[in-house]
């Protein structure tokens, strides 16, 4: 699983938490998922299937608070591409959780 985090913003600007769509939606090699931590937070982003079977957790861990991007390039934990289809992905933190569809094309 290839999985790309970037730091879009960070302090001193102020944050709220939010989950974005993916872009593009929907994708056949990869997608962009943004979103934002209004403090140091264990941040979880996990796709799911429709059945709601975990298919990849694509972090898991502390950040600061910020603006971020991860690129999934659509394998699962196993490391093969997922089946086409609909999905969703969830953002967890202690303070926060939103949950969003996206699809997988051919």
């Amino acid at each position: 699983v290839a999985v790309t985090v970037q730091v879009v913003a960070s302090l001193p600007q102020v944050f709220a938490y939010s989950l974005a769509q993916n872009y593009p939606n929907a994708f056949g090699s990869s997608t962009t998922i943004r979103y934002s931590l209004a403090k140091t937070s264990r941040v979880s982003l996990v796709v799911f299937s429709v059945t709601g079977q975990k298919v990849v957790t694509l972090l898991n861990w502390f950040q600061n608070p910020g603006v971020y991007t991860v690129t999934w390039d659509g394998r699962g934990n196993n490391g093969r591409r997922v089946a086409p289809g609909v999905y969703f992905y969830r953002m967890s933190t202690p303070a926060f959780s939103e949950t969003r569809k996206l699809i997988v094309s051919g």
